[in-house]
């Protein structure tokens, strides 16, 4: 049962594992991005209230499949894609919206420029819990903040300009952990959507899932730790064939380029490494970065 907090079920239970990770990678001597809200909010929800948050927490460290190898993933990830929208609005990008932002916590937690908006779509429970888990400590936004309840299946692009995202204007767009969730159809609307609001020098960075996986990869001991969390994350992926959302917008005239997770892991020298000895569920997800480009 959902219980109060919104999120102990299905992608919002999904929400507290990253939650989890990150308030593991925040306390590592290496960390590669920290968060010092994350470990809250995992304290919060009696689904999670016993997950570890801390390195040393975790018995058998990196070496664990959910919170060492799928953590150090997330943790990379969080990294990534912090210096890509720092990167963006840096340049002079001044919107950003979060899709499916769950309990991240980037707009208290980035040294934001002057003048930007950052727009958080989620479900209305989430949204409540992390804005309950945060007014508990006192937190304060480091940049204006616009939450706006929404299912991303659905409409939600009259909400967000509505809220007072302006198309005119150039946006940096995050889907971080979100489409591979989203039915087919689901993700081709989000992705005409986006198409539609972005103006010229607009951003758009976002999370897939190579499909079908190989029976192997089904196997990963990665799914079958979290399952002993109460989170199926197979049972969560869509298994029809995925859309080609890159080509859609190379299609449309943006810049893209398709990354694997361990491209990063040289660059930062920090991350997870492919492993041959095992079935690898990280080895099937790619990170897509995309730019309209200016006329």
């Amino acid at each position: 049962m959902a219980g109060d907090t919104g999120v102990e079920e299905g992608v919002g239970l999904t929400a507290l594992m990253v939650a989890a990770a990150r308030a593991i990678e925040t306390h590592r001597p290496d960390a590669l991005a920290r968060d010092v809200y994350a470990e809250h909010f995992v304290r919060a929800s009696p689904a999670s209230a016993d997950w570890p948050v801390r390195p040393q927490q975790v018995p058998d460290g990196d070496a664990d499949p959910l919170w060492g190898r799928l953590g150090r993933y997330f943790g990379l990830r969080t990294r990534v894609l912090d210096d890509f929208i720092l990167r963006h609005v840096r340049a002079g990008t001044r919107q950003v919206v979060l899709f499916g932002a769950g309990l991240d916590t980037r707009a208290y937690r980035l040294d934001w420029p002057s003048g930007c908006t950052v727009f958080e779509l989620d479900q209305e429970g989430v949204l409540a819990f992390k804005a309950k888990v945060l007014d508990g400590l006192g937190a304060v936004p480091t940049v204006e903040r616009v939450p706006i309840g929404a299912d991303l299946r659905l409409e939600w692009a009259g909400a967000l300009t509505r809220a007072g995202f302006d198309p005119a204007a150039p946006a940096v767009w995050l889907a971080e952990g979100l489409l591979l969730y989203l039915p087919h159809a689901a993700e081709r609307a989000l992705i005409e959507a986006v198409h539609g609001l972005s103006a010229a020098g607009s951003a758009l960075a976002y999370e897939i899932k190579l499909s079908p996986e190989s029976a192997a990869v089904r196997e990963s001991p990665i799914y079958a730790v979290a399952r002993r969390t109460g989170i199926d994350l197979l049972a969560m992926f869509p298994l029809e064939p995925r859309p080609d959302s890159a080509g859609d917008l190379t299609a449309r005239g943006w810049h893209t380029s398709v990354h694997t997770a361990f491209e990063f892991t040289c660059r930062h020298g920090r991350g997870p490494e492919p492993d041959p000895g095992w079935p690898d569920a990280i080895a099937a997800n790619r990170w897509v970065f995309a730019g309209r480009p200016r006329r």
